[in-house]
């Protein structure tokens, strides 16, 4: 399903896998939440919804992953070009790659991310704004890694390097973009998995719904 492109810019996927994963101790990005390895997970998740899906990685996970892969082209790989600022510089890079696309955000370490959650955010996508996003009702904060952003957030993306501001979020929160609301029944689908304790959280809620299913 991908946007109709005489409304809306085109809509790319992005994959954000930089991280180190300290506090995990093991690559976040391979964990084998659904049976795949997370980052491909996620790149066959947003198929369905996006033009093209890129892989956000550092250069060397880049050169690792491709190994690994035997030069299968089903995945794209997109290094970051701006390097040592987080999630931003994954972001900027994309937009740097195509600077008319709106680009669908999403981090690894949130494996309850599902097909339902995506098509939620991309039915109440709004052009107008710099971005559609999620707000965490346990926090009342955006979650700027589960985000369409619309090309007319790049510079404003750019102008937070320039203030020396790394937190996506915060344009977000400065700017009116248009965030859905969702209730605390489904807060679990913004969790965050950086340690091991979590990741045993997120597994246990993953197996309580295949049971359910």
């Amino acid at each position: 399903m991908v946007s109709n492109e005489n409304i809306y810019p085109l809509l790319n996927g992005l994959v954000l896998v930089g991280g180190k994963s300290q506090r995990m101790g093991i690559p976040k990005e391979k964990i084998q939440w659904y049976g795949k390895e997370q980052c491909y997970y996620l790149v066959d998740l947003l198929k369905a919804y996006c033009k093209t899906v890129y892989i956000s990685c550092r250069a060397e996970q880049e050169v690792e992953m491709s190994d690994k892969l035997e030069g299968d082209p089903i995945y794209k790989f997109l290094p970051d070009v701006y390097t040592n600022i987080g999630p931003l510089g994954g972001i900027l890079t994309a937009f740097d790659l195509e600077p008319d696309r709106a680009w669908l955000v999403l981090a690894c370490d949130m494996p309850l991310i599902d097909s339902a959650a995506v098509d939620f955010l991309i039915q109440r996508r709004d052009p107008k704004k710099i971005a559609t996003a999620f707000t965490n009702p346990l926090n009342g904060l955006p979650e700027p890694l589960c985000t369409i952003w619309e090309p007319k957030g790049c510079s404003i993306l750019k102008q937070l390097i320039a203030q020396k501001k790394l937190s996506p979020r915060q344009a977000l929160i400065q700017q009116q973009v248009s965030l859905m609301l969702i209730g605390p029944q489904d807060a679990n689908i913004l969790t965050n998995v950086n340690t091991h304790d979590e990741a045993r959280y997120a597994k246990a809620i993953i197996a309580n719904k295949s049971q359910d299913r």
